[in-house]
């Protein structure tokens, strides 16, 4: 393999940087061929056998001990098509690639996939489905299947082997695409190229980046990022897309050797009385598109020109004058004369399907609180016709989320969850369970949310949101996000800053990708029609997410960097309104959520605390009604309502409370001694009072003196932790309370 490339990071040839191996088991049943590439300074192993040779691709990828294996087929015929590219991705995690038994007493085999894995399947969907054609018919499925987990992370290691398998397999696909993961790790270390995602709840990063790209375009984005700035994420593009230079060479490399032949699916084309047969009434309403003033009009007029032109498909079919397939076609041909129109307008006269400036921002509404005193808090927001409510629940520690995976295990204590009904866009559907859109939107928007929410020692709630869409025109996910700040903010959450998300959209000339028009805050009709959807959000400091989906090959950088400038624009105008409505977070939370006690004591005394099997922890429990957290530090968070905290709180600092000499209490006799008295501190501590030390005069008896039952002051004298041991006296406490008698005298008590 010649290969005359240069790596830009070191100037070295790629001949240094790629390897290629040949190698067949000794048995000579099973060959394997393997190819290498440095990235970002870990190898990358590309190994294609006869494993799997059923399948129309597959590969076996292995970077840092993560072993990941990707494979592409491709159905026989299209006959069942649902009426759009039926592709399906699935990310299979195996718990033996962790070295794990997980799952429930009765069942240890894998059940649904993790959030993890469908995000991950998302990712990969979004990155590989624009670079089909839409019109093959066949159902395509790719599958990543988890075999080892190591180092690297395997969703990266997943998009690059998908990337492979489809590449050298015999379906028509435009990669081959290379991924990069982009990081900068919290508080320390520089925005670097790395393979490595730590497997735990909370982020450990302030930026968090995973880019696809093709050709010095970008294919897809996904990121966190804790308020970076335009520039700062403009130049981790040009990072990224530099070591995916190198991914995606070495692929095309590849696929000169080992790539199959694409079967041919031929475009059909339509018949020229069908193009005919409704052009001047497309023409006609196609242009007035560009005119409407309202969404609303605009949605109305492409869903009558669509119901219009179907019926008249559904008439020719009936007549026989076509068969299904040509009626596929026309409806095709539909969708590119409105696609067109909406280029057109933006192209080359700056108008849109709702009549706004290329960078105007819909109408806004935000109001925070004013719901119901049952909630925490709530928040609701309009762009346009979109329209999102979010609600604000508080719980305690013990209320947070127990990730337990293959990927990862931790604890989550910030959540927010989408839900995305039928009748947000005015159509029937049933319900029932979270599908991947619902997810990955509601995951974004809580990407959005992480970098404001306060850490558990300034805030130490579990905080979960969950965002209604009631009306949806265009971006609900970054609506949520906005809705999800009042709701934040209502509720007393103190977050560093509002959150407050756009979608900005991009019109490409296909015959000259160097002419394009952006456009802020897409609708509907721009989202379906245009080029991208490009969502960033963030606060007046800076980005905390992007996602990026496509509809064509990639975009420039160029484009990105524009429309990162753009929506900042229309995200401070959006942050003015939510600002306008509640500046800063209430000075306290909600009179209906809980409060949390929090209480540090000396790790050594958590078993006090607990008991046996939970004993005493559990008895505070039922005495106060509170819920008793307690951390491997000593830290204790008690949580109810009322004063219920509060009195568990003073209970568990009666019994750990730690006597020092010098310490003064009135405690009550429980035992008398022949040498002293045992005086009880409080219900948990006791000590004792020698007889020389209860008076201020020589006692013959104790009981002289003492008796059960008796309230009397002591003082700390002495004491000897390691035999858990403390020594009063009564007479330092209070000299005058015993005076001495004379033998004729008697002592009163």
């Amino acid at each position: 393999m010649l290969l005359t490339n240069r790596n830009p990071k070191t100037g070295s040839s790629v001949q240094d940087v790629y390897s290629t191996k040949v190698s067949r088991f000794h048995n000579n049943s099973m060959q394997k061929k393997e190819y290498s590439v440095l990235s970002a300074g870990k190898t990358m192993k590309a190994t294609f056998s006869d494993l799997v040779d059923q399948a129309s691709g597959s590969v076996i990828l292995e970077c840092a001990d993560t072993i990941v294996l990707a494979t592409a087929c491709i159905s026989r015929d299209g006959k069942n098509n649902p009426g759009f590219f039926n592709l399906t991705v699935e990310y299979q995690e195996r718990n033996y690639a962790a070295g794990l038994i997980l799952g429930g007493q009765y069942n240890k085999r894998e059940g649904r996939p993790s959030d993890e894995a469908i995000l991950t399947s998302r990712i990969i969907d979004r990155t590989i489905r624009p670079l089909f054609s839409p019109h093959i018919k066949n159902a395509v499925q790719v599958v990543v299947t988890i075999l080892s987990t190591g180092e690297a992370d395997p969703g990266v290691l997943g998009i690059n082997a998908v990337s492979l398998a489809l590449a050298t397999s015999n379906i028509p696909w435009a990669g081959p695409v290379g991924a990069v993961l982009v990081t900068k790790p919290k508080g320390e270390g520089e925005i670097s190229i790395g393979n490595y995602r730590p497997n735990t709840g909370e982020t450990p990063y302030e930026l968090d980046m995973t880019v696809c790209g093709k050709d010095g375009n970008v294919v897809m984005v996904e990121a966190m990022s804790f308020e970076y700035d335009e520039k700062t994420i403009a130049n981790a593009f040009d990072m990224a897309m530099a070591e995916i230079k190198i991914i995606e060479n070495w692929q095309k490399e590849i696929v000169k050797e080992l790539g199959k032949t694409k079967t041919d699916f031929p475009k059909l084309i339509i018949r020229e009385d069908l193009k005919n047969l409704f052009a001047e009434k497309i023409a006609k309403d196609v242009s007035i598109l560009a005119s409407k003033i309202f969404v609303s009009e605009s949605k109305k007029a492409i869903t009558t020109l669509e119901n219009e032109w179907f019926d008249l498909l559904d008439e020719q079919e009936k007549n026989e004058i076509i068969n299904s397939e040509e009626k596929s076609v026309a409806k095709d041909y539909l969708h590119h004369l409105v696609d067109e129109a909406v280029h057109n307008g933006a192209l080359h006269s700056d108008k849109r399907v709702d009549g706004r400036a290329l960078d105007e921002v819909r109408k806004l509404f935000a109001q925070a609180g004013g719901f119901s005193k049952t909630v925490h808090g709530s928040g609701i927001f309009y762009r346009g016709e979109t329209h999102v409510m979010s609600f604000l629940t508080l719980g305690g520690p013990e209320t947070a989320q127990e990730i337990d995976g293959m990927e990862v295990r931790g604890t989550k204590r910030f959540t927010h969850h989408y839900n995305f009904p039928p009748y947000s866009v005015g159509e029937t559907g049933r319900f029932g369970g979270i599908n991947r859109r619902e997810m990955g939107h509601g995951f974004l928007a809580e990407k959005a949310l992480i970098p404001v929410v306060p850490n558990k020692m300034d805030f130490p709630y579990t905080v979960r949101v969950v965002s209604e869409c009631m009306a949806s025109n265009g971006s609900t996910s970054q609506a949520s996000i906005c809705a999800s700040s009042l709701a934040l903010m209502d509720g007393g959450v103190p977050i560093l800053r509002p959150v407050a998300g756009i979608a900005m959209g991009v019109m490409i000339d296909q015959n000259d990708e160097s002419k394009y028009k952006i456009i802020s805050d897409i609708q509907g009709p721009e989202d379906h029609h245009g080029d991208m959807d490009f969502k960033i959000a963030g606060t007046e400091k800076g980005i905390t997410a992007l996602q990026l989906d496509i509809k064509i090959g990639g975009i420039p950088l160029i484009i990105l960097k524009e429309a990162l400038d753009g929506a900042k624009k229309a995200r401070l105008k959006i942050l003015e309104t939510i600002k306008n409505e509640i500046g800063s977070p209430r000075a306290d939370i909600s009179p209906s959520a809980p409060k949390i006690v929090v209480w540090k004591i000396n790790p050594s005394q958590i078993g006090l605390i607990i008991g046996g099997g939970g004993k005493t922890v559990n008895k505070i429990r039922e005495q106060t009604g509170a819920e008793i957290t307690i951390e491997e530090d000593g830290t204790i968070y008690a949580t109810g309502k009322g004063d219920a905290p509060v009195k568990a709180i003073e209970i568990i600092k009666g019994m750990t409370k730690e006597w020092n000499v010098g310490d003064s209490v009135e405690g009550e006799v429980v035992k008398i001694l022949e040498v002293g008295a045992i005086v009880a501190l409080s219900e948990f501590a006791d000590g004792m009072v020698h007889i020389s030390e209860i008076a201020p005069f020589r006692v013959s008896r104790v009981d002289e003196l003492l008796k059960i039952g008796m309230k009397v002051p002591v003082k700390v004298v002495g004491v000897d932790r390691e035999r858990d041991r403390i020594s009063l006296s009564i007479k330092e406490a209070n000299k005058d309370l015993f005076k001495p008698t004379t033998p004729t005298e008697k002592t009163e008590i």
